[in-house]
């Protein structure tokens, strides 16, 4: 995924891989310093963590249980990963557990003396678990009559959104993701502390809609963003003052912000941020648009909001109304826009559905290039788990996979299943034919289709393939890098063997439509142009002979000097030199589309200008097949040799495979805002 800004923590996709693509086409041519720290509240050590229990009665929730698994989980992990520090909140029954901080808030890499992690004193950076404020704040203001969920949102704003379906955009689809933006990396996140000016960043080179709105999960912080914006608008008040004032006061977080950068009173309270335990502290991170990611706080206010979301009495009022709390937390769309897609998992108005273990439970988590962050709350069971953790890992799904073991551990230890719920399935000749139409190569629905980042779903692709008679084989599976396998359970609705992950498809007579994976995301099958079985052979293969061709050029000259040959007649030299310029522009286009691409998912900008320039380059290729086609036949015309006129041919085909792929993936759009 990886540093891709403000996805959920358990779903950050390997777009970051583009850049590799395209420099493998070019290349094919051519330990742990915050282990050890005190921790807080610290029970006796235990040597691991106790086994998961599959089913029936689960531990007793006690802060001296608790207390004992993550002591026993934690440290070993932190050191194991190189994560410089974590921070914990537990709660169950109206109230708060325990909060645990594990590892150092600073290493004391600068010089500075180690500071361990104080869960009630340091801030870590929530990402998307902001998210969940904002759906609130909007939540109030649906409670108040002042928004309504359904109405076109261009109700309340004061600039013209990008629009391609009739259906308008309404608060639930922005609050469920499902909106129909296309992806938007640009401003995402930097270092800049100016202020930031949240209608600005809205309405500047705002993402294309690509889907219908309401049809297709696809995550977006744009969306959310817009939901914030349209808090402020309504409200009157600007978007960090609101929630400041409506939610985090009220809720008793009263060292919890959305200010960048943070207040004065708090600068000193915010824990570091690390690549690794090893490295230097990074700089406190801004976010371009507020709502979907700018949250700071402390695990001790992060637990008091989990206890307001969960209806327990806790600062000084209610967050929302029981009815308006409820209405938050069940899913917001149905059969009627998502079809099928809605017997699988689906967003409430702002959570994700996370069922594990017959238990309902609604999560969020949150990444920022440093820091990565999951909550969970148990409404049937009054209770929640809040994690966070300042620095990426060794690995690159090190802060995945602990999320995951503590998140999925909680529920294992704590709220096993109550019995073996098993599903009849379908019968055999309507799995296998619901498996035929699912095989196929598929590309996740968090994209862009509108400029040269269209190319960046070459990578992250997932093969779906039948397997075992009318089993599904999902490569890699979802939110895995591993193979995962899937039966089916109810109609298009599958399971994954052996685990409680499910998917569910809406399909066609012939084709299956989309797959949902996670409450937010979707997979959508691959224009059969765009595969990678053709785009990447193509891209590979036409590298390969520009570069072979341009080596050959200094290697020729010389071969013809010391044979005495005599140099090539005039006659087509204006055509040779035309196709010269046009290998040379393209290659240079590619190498510049492979550093600006490296770049904007390192999530740093490229200067437009740049990005004009690579183009033109890439211009100058493509139309360089006019020259190299004309080569083509005076060559074969002036029978000058088949190894002369195969090089013709070779870099007619190059410069051509080359432009189709330009063409194909957006790479000579007009619009270059990302």
């Amino acid at each position: 995924m990886r540093p891709l800004f403000l996805l959920p923590s358990r779903r950050r996709q390997p777009l970051v891989r583009l850049g590799a693509v395209l420099a493998t086409a070019v290349v094919i041519a051519v330990s742990a310093a915050g282990c050890g720290a005190p921790q807080h509240n610290l029970a006796p050590p235990i040597d691991a963590p106790a086994a998961p229990v599959a089913s029936g009665a689960g531990s007793a929730l006690t802060d001296t249980d608790v207390n004992a698994w993550l002591d026993g989980l934690l440290p070993a992990a932190l050191d194991r990963t190189g994560i410089a520090g974590a921070t914990v909140a537990v709660v169950n029954n109206g109230r708060i557990i325990t909060t645990r901080g594990y590892g150092y808030a600073d290493t004391g890499a600068g010089g500075n003396e180690a500071v361990p992690v104080d869960p009630d004193r340091h801030l870590f950076r929530m990402g998307s678990v902001s998210k969940l404020v904002t759906a609130t704040a909007v939540l109030q203001l649906v409670q108040s009559g002042k928004l309504d969920l359904d109405a076109d949102v261009e109700t309340y704003l004061d600039f013209d959104l990008p629009r391609h379906y009739e259906r308008a955009v309404t608060l639930r689809h922005l609050l469920t993701h499902t909106a129909g933006f296309e992806e938007r990396i640009a401003g995402l996140i930097g270092t800049d502390g100016g202020d930031v000016d949240l209608r600005r960043a809205l309405m500047t080179d705002p993402p294309e809609q690509i889907y219908e709105p309401g049809t297709v999960p696809a995550y977006s912080n744009y969306g959310n963003a817009l939901a914030g914006y349209i808090v402020e608008r309504v409200s009157g008040t600007r978007f960090e003052e609101y929630v400041q004032r409506n939610i985090l006061d009220r809720a008793g977080m009263p060292s919890s912000t959305f200010e960048q950068p943070l207040p004065a009173a708090l600068r000193d309270r915010m824990s570091n941020g690390y690549d690794t335990s090893a490295a230097p502290a990074a700089p406190f991170e801004i976010v371009g648009t507020p709502p979907p990611g700018a949250l700071s706080a402390p695990a001790t206010d992060m637990a008091r909001f989990m206890l307001a979301q969960l209806g327990e009495p806790v600062g000084f009022a209610p967050l929302l109304d029981q009815p308006t709390r409820e209405l938050m937390q069940r899913p917001a769309l149905d059969s009627t826009s998502l079809g099928t897609l809605a017997d699988g998992p689906r967003m409430t108005l702002g959570f994700f559905a996370e069922d594990r273990n017959g238990h309902r439970i609604l999560g969020h988590g949150g990444d920022t290039k440093y820091f990565h962050s999951h909550l969970q709350v148990y409404p049937d069971d009054r209770a929640g788990i809040f994690l966070s953790l300042n620095s990426n890992g060794s690995g690159a799904l090190d802060s995945h996979e602990l999320r995951e073991s503590v998140v999925n551990g909680f529920a294992d230890r704590y709220f096993p299943a109550r019995d073996d719920q098993r599903n009849a399935g379908v019968d055999p000749a309507t799995t296998a034919r619901h498996a035929a139409l699912a095989a196929g190569t598929y590309e996740s629905s968090r994209a862009i289709q509108s400029n040269f980042l269209t190319a960046i779903g070459l990578v992250g692709r997932t093969t779906v393939s039948v397997t075992d008679g009318d089993r599904l084989l999902v490569e890699p599976g979802p939110l895995s890098d591993s193979p995962a396998r899937y039966e089916e359970v109810a109609p298009w609705v599958w399971r994954e063997v052996g685990g409680q992950r499910t998917i569910a498809m809406r399909a066609t007579d012939d084709r299956v439509e989309a797959i949902s994976f996670d409450s937010a995301f979707a997979l959508l099958p691959v224009e059969a142009a765009r595969a990678s079985t053709v785009a990447v052979p193509v891209l590979v293969l036409s590298t390969v002979v520009l570069l072979l061709t341009v080596l050959s050029w200094p290697l020729g000259a010389i071969v013809r000097r010391r044979l005495g040959r005599a140099p090539r007649q005039r006659a087509g030299r204006t055509v040779r030199i035309l196709s010269r310029l046009a290998v040379a522009g393209t290659l240079l286009a590619f190498a510049g589309w492979v550093l600006s691409i490296g770049s904007i998912m390192s999530l740093q900008d490229v200067p437009g200008p740049l990005l004009r320039t690579i183009q033109v380059l890439q211009l100058v290729g493509l139309l360089g097949v006019l020259p190299a086609a004309v080569r083509l036949v005076d060559d074969v015309r002036g029978q000058v040799g088949w190894r002369r006129i195969a090089g013709s041919g070779l870099i007619l085909f190059a410069l051509a495979g080359a432009g189709w792929f330009a063409v194909e993936f957006h790479l000579l759009a007009p619009s270059i805002s990302y």
